[in-house]
């Protein structure tokens, strides 16, 4: 996710601009699954190739995109790839004057560390290194080395982590957010795939994603080099959040549930369950990434805002 906030103008001012037109909107939309060269684009949206390159650059100075020349039939070609699924803007302006009352909790979770599990095939894990344990083999959830996990897939069921919650004694949660790079699992991959995927906090259902797909077609930024180019590459990263008022995903409401109803207070822990629910009416399973995996540089991050007493 990228964060922005007034107080980096300059940078606010950059993206801004560079998302304030219609054309370049499609563009990222174009991007959002699969890599595209410049003359692509331009195929794409009925634009010369000399306007893609434009529009392209004033992107990649925004840090949207990045691009990567790769060698062509004929010199060169520039090939983009999006760098957000999310963008985050924070427009309180600190107060100069006195110090914030409201503090951040924030702790990184790695996926193979999950307390409890219920796995179906097709499913497994992998770590950085290569696979670690039998592939479509539900016990193997239960070893020990899945504390290695960078990738971890299942068709059906769940996982379940538990976090320390250690904020100040009389402190007041303003919100809880959880947020993770995710998507369905398919045989292989398939981008047209989609699955309900639901977060619960503390065994209350807060809301469910449907992931368009299990996405593949390029490489995931953070992909090891003996991860096969057929296979699952990167996820999307997904911000799951409640406050006193609703639950959000995305800063969009899925649910009316508020912190009142997740027990938080007096609490040492929170439990976070992520799955697809027998009833969904799309089953299409789960890939869970971690740091060194698809295209986010994160484990498992719970955040907590909260007030000091």
């Amino acid at each position: 996710m990228l964060e922005l906030s007034m107080e980096r103008p300059e940078e606010l001012v950059k993206v801004t601009h560079a998302l304030s037109t219609g054309l370049r909107l499609k563009m990222m939309e174009l991007l959002n699954t699969r890599r595209m060269n410049v003359a692509e684009l331009a195929e794409a949206l009925g634009i010369p190739v000399s306007t893609a390159a434009s529009n392209v650059k004033v992107l990649e100075q925004a840090k949207l995109i990045e691009t990567e020349l790769l060698p062509a039939s004929r010199g060169a070609m520039k090939v983009c790839s999006r760098m957000y699924d999310d963008i985050k803007i924070n427009m309180n302006v600190p107060n100069r004057k006195g110090s914030d009352p409201n503090e951040c909790y924030e702790i990184e979770i790695p996926i193979g560390s999950f307390t409890a599990c219920e796995v179906a095939p097709t499913c497994g894990m992998v770590s950085e290194e290569g696979p670690i344990i039998v592939e479509d083999s539900p016990s193997g959830f239960f070893h020990p080395n899945r504390f290695r996990a960078q990738l971890v897939w299942l068709r059906k069921g769940y996982l379940e982590y538990r976090y320390p919650l250690e904020i100040p004694q009389g402190a007041q949660i303003r919100m809880i957010e959880f947020s993770m790079e995710i998507c369905s699992e398919a045989p292989n991959y398939d981008n047209d795939w989609p699955s309900d995927i639901t977060l619960w906090i503390n065994g209350i259902e807060i809301g469910t994603w449907t992931s368009p797909g299990d996405f593949g077609g390029r490489r995931g930024k953070l992909n090891p080099a003996w991860w096969s180019d057929s296979g699952t590459q990167f996820g999307s990263l997904k911000t799951w959040s409640v406050d006193d008022q609703r639950s959000t995903l995305d800063q969009n409401e899925t649910s009316s549930v508020t912190l009142d109803q997740l027990d938080l207070t007096g609490r040492s822990y929170v439990d976070m369950r992520i799955g697809v629910k027998e009833e969904a009416e799309f089953k299409g399973g789960m890939n869970l990434f971690g740091k060194r995996f698809g295209d986010y540089e994160q484990d498992l991050i719970m955040k907590i805002h909260y007030t000091s007493g």
